[in-house]
């Protein structure tokens, strides 16, 4: 079979392009810039394309006798119309541009951040409405309308650790520096899922013999949810960041935030210090994947890890 693959240079479309070049999958891998720079080249059962979802035109013809589309690109910046370029107008011509091929499955990598500001405790898709609060969740909300209106898949994974991970563990080292504490004693329960792990989910829906998991949303972290502070504990063992002794409230957290310069916004620090978790064992007993041993299983085996 052959898989199209929307950002096969991201950090989760980089994944997912291994794992299904590791399962012998026939990959037309798609990006703008791809890895030879010149448009096209042919590597094993890989094909690299040249496009770029801001130009619709430059989508023609990439699901051509493909069986599946996967759709793992978007742009995370803050820039409104970016985002609406990307996000909402390129994924309505790619998905217009897989039904017009015939291609048979289509899947959508979202985020469970089109739910907006917490806390979340245990919800399963449909019980929560999304209400994202940012650009960049708005338009992916936006773009999964196309997909879903396609008899598409949607994955909604929480916060996406492993190799090549650009915001998390950065994230946590930034808000850990501007509040050395336990953030109301580490009690937060927060949905993670390690990119390999997502990667071997994603690539099995594409390419599930049959029908397939039905179509519709789905939360894709691991199905157990993870402690913030054991979190925090793991990536202490590994050296990416020091495990602070003192608990604050979380309004003294919220104060040191905001005396304390960084990047890491009071909205972005509530992801990770309040609950957010999403029901997900549905979307694996679907697919037939065994989850694995866990987001902090995966990074205490891998000594490079995460900051890479």
């Amino acid at each position: 079979m052959r898989v199209t693959l929307l950002g096969a240079t991201g950090f989760v479309g980089s994944a997912v392009l291994r794992e299904l070049a590791r399962t012998g999958v026939a990959v037309r891998a798609v990006a703008r810039r791809p890895p030879a720079g010149d448009g096209t080249r042919f590597e094993g059962d890989v094909e690299w394309v040249r496009a770029d979802l801001a130009d619709p035109v430059s989508l023609r013809g990439l699901c051509d006798d493909s069986d599946a589309l996967l759709h793992c690109a978007s742009h995370l910046g803050p820039d409104a119309e970016q985002c609406r370029a990307v996000n909402v107008l390129g994924t309505r011509a790619a998905v217009a541009e897989a039904r017009r091929a015939g291609t048979r499955r289509i899947v959508l990598l979202s985020t469970a951040a089109v739910y907006g500001a917490g806390p979340h405790r245990g919800i399963g898709t449909g019980e929560v409405s999304p209400e994202p609060v940012s650009v960049v969740s708005r338009s992916r909300l936006a773009a999964e309308e196309f997909v879903l209106a396609a008899d598409g898949m949607v994955l909604r994974p929480g916060l996406i650790v492993g190799p090549g991970d650009r915001w998390v563990v950065p994230a946590l080292q930034d808000a850990l520096r501007r509040v050395p504490a336990r953030w109301d004693a580490g009690r937060a329960l927060l949905s993670l899922v390690h990119v390999a792990d997502l990667a071997r989910l994603t690539a099995r829906i594409a390419t599930a013999p049959g029908a397939g998991a039905p179509p519709g949303v789905y939360h894709a972290s691991h199905p157990d949810p993870v402690l913030l502070d054991d979190l925090i504990a793991a990536l202490a063992r590994c050296g990416v960041v020091e495990r602070p002794e003192p608990v604050w409230s979380p309004q003294r957290c919220l104060a040191a935030l905001r005396d304390t310069s960084g990047w890491v916004s009071e909205r972005q620090f509530r992801l990770l210090a309040e609950d957010h978790w999403y029901r997900s064992g549905t979307v694996w007993r679907a697919a037939g994947v065994e989850p694995g041993p866990g987001p902090l299983a995966r990074l205490l085996c891998d000594g490079r890890l995460v900051a890479a």
